[in-house]
Formats: structure tokens, sequence, C-alpha cells
């Protein structure tokens, strides 16, 4: 009996764990039988035909070219190969004294009209092949349209099955929320952060802890913000799953990775890392411990000597809240301003223009699309202003959507109102972290210039005209966490003996 190969294949591993492999296994026995021929060595593949380069299937060519056997039996001419080139591999096999059989098409690729055959079905294989992935971008494109993501849900969400969005973790959607938050914090490199996320339970989806990887891939991907990125193509499309994180917070941490706003403790908390910059140069105070202090120093060899003691820094914070301490006077117009204007048209005025800005938009979107046509522009040029509009459209979506929902009782405006009449007060009880997220929502610029530290608060907080509540809503989004935060640590306060300020401010 002639010894042969055999060979069968599947396309994925989720097909192999079926009856595929063993029915061709059982076809090319019954053949060989039939022929009088044996099979000496079995080559098993679980991989596509599409594309060339299958390990198995190419160790076995190389031992059926260096003569191991003189056959080679196959089950059909598109489970050896659905591109040309490799059928082109096996076509030439005669060249080496072997003789290739395909048990259930019976061709004789010995004979013209047997080789002919042949080569039209592999033709007709690579035909299908390519039909079939094209049918199958068409079916991808037209779910991403609609907002789904076609794909395995990322870490932090669940499959819930096709044509249906994905669906926060209750389990691991807050640890995600949580990484987010401490990277934006300015308090974590990616070393400590997979770390910190490790002992906090995250892991990925083979149930072990999360790799700097995987910290990585969780920080750059737009997913947890409500936007679907597909990296092949260097496309975004608006995803309907409920987000995890806001725009603004996905690009703090993005500029944070990027190096734009700050450098992250990776072995000293000290207070105000990251947060003050020197005015000459823009860059950030590099803390250093000498002794029995804190200097904050810049690092740019071209600036002027730039030095300020940690102490100073801190006396300065408590001088600028003291600076913008809103009075009792101050917090009677903000009330009454405030609760007229939620009933006024002046909000309805604000989503009409956050509306405008949108269609804007929207319609550079369009006109990005006409220069592509049209040659204007190539596309990469297209695909990175699409992007960034994509962002833009998110975050003004965001903002109208924060807008609409407002409805900030009377009761919660008094209890902000007696916090933020009492920051400096605050400042001292709260600890470093609270500390760091009261200063970076109170004050949008913090810099310092001739060894002095200068801080510029947000206009909500520093302007005394209230007749217009449009800094404060537009500060909406920090003030609004800035008061849960407050919310949280006064509650601490209260049940601590250090809280004797707040009752002698009340």
């Amino acid at each position: 009996m002639k010894p042969c190969f055999g060979y069968i294949r599947v396309s994925t591993q989720k097909q192999g764990d079926g009856a595929s492999l063993d029915a061709q296994r059982d076809a090319i026995t019954a053949f060989a039988s039939q022929n009088n021929l044996t099979v000496s060595k079995w080559f098993e593949e679980k991989e596509t035909a599409a594309k060339s380069g299958r390990p198995v299937f190419n160790l076995m060519l190389k031992q059926l070219k260096q003569g191991r056997v003189q056959g080679l039996i196959m089950h059909k001419i598109d489970r050896s190969a659905r591109n040309l080139r490799d059928w082109a591999l096996v076509s030439e096999l005669p060249k080496f004294g072997v003789k290739a059989y395909f048990a259930a098409d019976g061709l004789d690729m010995e004979t013209r009209g047997g080789r002919l055959s042949a080569n039209l079905q592999a033709v007709i294989a690579e035909d299908y092949i390519h039909n079939l992935r094209e049918e199958c971008i068409k079916g991808l494109r037209g779910r991403l349209k609609q907002g789904l993501y076609p794909f395995r849900a990322p870490i932090g969400y669940l499959n819930n099955g096709r044509g249906q969005p994905k669906t926060p973790c209750p389990e691991k959607a807050p640890l995600i929320q949580l990484a987010y938050d401490l990277y934006a914090s300015g308090q974590h490199s990616i070393n400590s952060l997979q770390l910190e996320m490790r002992d906090q339970g995250l892991t990925n989806h083979g149930g072990q802890p999360v790799s700097k990887h995987g910290i990585e891939t969780i920080l750059r991907n737009p997913f947890y913000c409500g936007l679907i990125r597909i990296k092949r193509s260097n496309e975004t499309f608006d995803g309907i799953h409920e987000p995890l994180i806001s725009t603004y917070q996905f690009k703090l941490v993005q500029d944070l990775k990027a190096g734009k706003a700050g450098k992250k403790v990776t072995r000293h908390n000290h207070m105000y890392r990251g947060l003050f910059r020197c005015i000459t140069c823009g860059r950030s105070m590099i803390p250093e411990r000498q002794k029995a202090h804190v200097y904050y120093r810049c690092q740019t060899k071209t600036c002027p000597k730039n030095i300020v003691r940690e102490d100073r820094l801190d006396q300065a914070v408590r001088n600028a809240y003291e600076m913008v301490r809103i009075g009792d006077n101050d917090v009677t117009k903000i009330k009454t301003d405030w609760l007229a204007w939620l009933h006024n048209d002046e909000r309805q005025g604000m989503l009409a223009s956050l509306d405008l800005r949108i269609a804007k938009a929207e319609e550079r979107q369009h006109r990005l699309t006409d220069l592509l046509l049209d040659g204007a522009i190539d596309r990469t040029v297209h695909d990175d202003r699409k992007h960034a509009l994509w962002f833009k459209l998110a975050t003004l979506r965001e903002e109208r959507a924060e807008l609409a929902k407002l409805d900030l009782s009377e009761d919660q405006l008094t209890q902000f109102l007696e916090l933020v009449t009492n920051l400096a007060e605050l400042h001292i009880w709260l600890n470093v972290d609270e500390k760091r997220y009261l200063l970076k929502n109170c004050f949008s610029n913090l810099v310092v210039q001739a060894n002095e530290p200068v801080l510029e608060p947000y206009s909500w907080l520093s302007s005394r005209d209230f007749g217009e509540l449009t800094p404060l809503v537009n500060q909406l989004g920090p003030l609004l966490e800035l008061l849960s935060c407050l919310k949280i640590s006064t509650k601490a306060a209260d049940e601590s003996p250090s809280s004797s300020w707040r009752s002698s401010a009340q």
C-alpha cells in the first residue's frame, strides 16, 4: 500500500471542537482503503486558508518535498487552500514525485481535465472567501453605524449577544472608573496603577490580574467614554452603550499619558506635584526633598532660577481661598439668581447655543467627507481631523445633556454655598488627594513666577457679578463633582473632632 500524508483543516479553534475534523478524517480514511493507500501521518490544522503562512501546512509541504512519502490526501480543494499562492504550492507537488488526492472530489491531478477542474475550483474557492470577507465587513460596518460594537466587549463591559449593545459589568465597571480616576489624579504612573488595580481585584478576560499592557489598553480605549474607535481603519463611530467616564476625563488622561498635563508621582506623594508650572517654560515644577523641606524647582536649564518651598505653596493656596471667599451677601444673591435662572429663558438660550455648535460640528464632518472625495485632502488628514471632531462633538453633547438634566435644588445649592464660604478651613482639614481635587476644581491656572506662586481662580468662583450665571454653568461638571466630593469629606468631618471649624463657621 502506498504511504501518504493526510491533511485536515478547519478555519477556527471553535470549529475544531466540533465534528468537522472527524468527518474529514473518516472520509480520507475510507478513500485511502478504496484506493490501496495508507495514511502514515496526519497533519491537523485549525486556521483559515484564506491567507498563506499556515505553520502546519508549510511543515507538511517541506516534508513532502524531502521525499518522506509519495502521496497527499485531502478532503476537498478548499480544505487545502483558499488563496492561489498556496494552491500553486500544492499544484507543483508532482514535480517532487508526490501525487495529490482529494477524497470528496475524485480529481486526478495527472490528467489535463483533472488539473483544469482543480484549478477552476481553487479560483472559485478564493473568490468565495473574498466575497465572504466583503460581506462580513459590510455587516460589521452596518453594526458600527448603528452604534453597536460587533467584537468582544472590553474589560468592564458584558456581551449581550448579536444586535445588542454592551452593558457595564457590575463587578469590573466600577474598577475601570477607579483606574481612570486614579490616573487622572496625577498620583500614579502606569506601573503603580497596575499594582494598585491588581490589589483592587481588576482582572482580564482570562481571570488573571490586568498586566501593564492591559492598563495601557484600558486607558487609551475611547469605548469607555462612549466612542467606538476602529484602529485598523482609523474610523470613529458613536456608540449607543453606556459610557463609564466622561469625554473630558478621557482627554485629560490622554494628556497626562502624553506628558501634557504634568508628571505622575511614582515614589513620593508630594502634595502639589504636577499642579504648578513654571511661567517661563510651561513645564511642571518638580519636587525635591532636602533635609526637612520639600522644594519645587523648574528643571529647564534655559529658564531663570525658579524655586519655591512647599510650605510657601501651601500658604499661598490658603491665601487664595481667602481672597475668593464668598460673603453672606453674595450667598443670598447667588441663591436668588440661580433659582431664577432655572425658570427663565436664559437656560433655553444656552441649550439653543449648544445645539447650534453641535450642528456646526456635524456640518464640518460632512464637509470633511466632501473634501476627501474631491481629493482636496488625503485619507490620513481626513481621519485625524474627523477623529478630533468626534471628540469635540461628544464633549458638546455631554455638556448639553448635563445642562438639560440640571436640577440643583435649593437645599443642594445651600449646602454647596455653605461649603465654598469656608474653602480655606476646608483645605486645612482635607487629606492630600482631596486637597488636590479641590484645588484643581477651584483654580484654572497654577504657576510659579519669580519664586512666587500665582493662582488664577475659575470665573464662577472669582466673579462677584452674578447677574449672569454663565460662568457658573460653564464649570457645571467640576462644580457638581466638587459638591459630591465635599459632601463625602464633610460627612467624615462631622464625625471627627477636627470639625470645630464648621460649627464655628455656622
